[in-house]
């Protein structure tokens, strides 16, 4: 395999792993912003006890992806980074007004009013971010960013107001959702939460079935590569039956309330479905102008790329686990019944 591809790899993995765990951080926020019932201030509160240890680290790996894309891969880089400077610029926004209204939420002066406005900006940002996020690959998935030398020549709006990368983003806000609801259904501390959010995560991911159907029939004209690496590629195939597995699986697991093992399929139907979106487009970065191999950088940048990348997952992924043991959750019942034990 050439060096080119496995930084490509790498690049496709971190993405992978800000949509298992950045992205449901998100989906934690579209819940905030939809409780409801008598629970509605527990849910709450139970989204913000999920997210607050981890929130900020789970950006980590979207700054590594783009720092390795754009130190491996200036040129694609550069051009999408021109092509979609609105929706990117949009989401960034997003991000930050994010973060600075789940810190305010919890920290500005006390009281309903403070807190439901911070809640607000904290939610609708949860919102319009995955969104945007999802327009953005289904404008680069759309064949859409056309470039004439090193120039982009398609404009500013066209590639990611189509309807194929608006159906993209609502497919990313769905799935970000469902995978929120389903990590929320084990950290949930008593039955009645944990329900809460099964019924959500069951009609959430229902829900996806027909919005990757939207996507699948769009892709036919909006993103003609991407439809035939998706329908007529064995590998491409492979993912399909494995995402399907995957989804019909977690939803199983819910309706049987095996919440832990639902996490694992609900994360493996994720990561196949942005793997699937890799691997259809491969090896363009930018269609038909930038491949891996015309947009990376010189082998020996490539290459201490590749060094830095092991020698941080060294340092990084242990530390991180030891972060997600020491915050992770009691199980359903765990606090009631610590709280028995003591009483008795």
């Amino acid at each position: 395999m050439a060096i080119e591809e496995v930084l490509g790899l790498a690049v496709a993995g971190t993405f992978v792993l800000y949509a298992l765990l950045g992205g449901a951080d998100f989906g934690g926020g579209v819940w905030d912003l939809l409780a409801l019932g008598p629970r509605k201030a527990e849910q709450r509160a139970l989204i913000a006890r999920a997210i607050g240890p981890v929130w900020e680290v789970n950006h980590v790996w979207l700054i590594v992806g783009l720092v390795l894309l754009f130190s491996g891969f200036p040129r694609a880089f550069a051009a999408l980074s021109v092509a979609l400077h609105v929706p990117l610029t949009l989401l960034v926004l997003g991000i930050v007004f994010r973060g600075t209204a789940f810190t305010f939420r919890a920290y500005d002066t006390r009281g309903d009013a403070v807190e439901r406005r911070w809640g607000v900006v904290f939610s609708v940002a949860s919102v319009v971010a995955p969104l945007l996020l999802g327009m953005c690959v289904g404008a680069v998935a759309s064949d859409a960013i056309r470039m004439q030398g090193h120039a982009v020549v398609s404009g500013f709006f066209a590639s990611w107001l189509s309807p194929f990368a608006v159906s993209v983003g609502v497919l990313t806000l769905g799935l970000f959702a469902f995978l929120a609801a389903v990590y929320l259904t084990h950290e949930a501390h008593t039955l009645e939460l944990a329900e809460d959010f099964r019924r959500r995560a069951l009609v959430t991911g229902g829900l996806l079935f027909p919005l990757a159907l939207a996507v699948l029939l769009l892709s036919k004209e909006g993103a003609p590569r991407v439809w035939t690496g998706l329908s007529q590629t064995p590998f491409a195939l492979a993912l399909h039956v494995g995402t399907a597995v995957a989804a019909v699986v977690a939803l199983a697991l819910l309706w049987t309330r095996r919440f832990r093992a639902a996490r694992v399929a609900a994360a493996t139907q994720a990561g196949l479905i942005v793997l699937g979106w890799a691997v259809s487009q491969a090896p363009y970065l930018v269609y038909p102008g930038l491949t891996l191999r015309s947009a990376a950088a010189s082998p020996g940048v490539m290459r201490l790329l590749l060094v830095a990348l092991g020698v941080g997952a060294v340092t990084v992924v242990p530390s991180l686990v030891l972060l997600f043991r020491v915050f992770r959750p009691q199980p359903p019942g765990a606090a009631s019944g610590a709280q028995e034990t003591t009483a008795t």
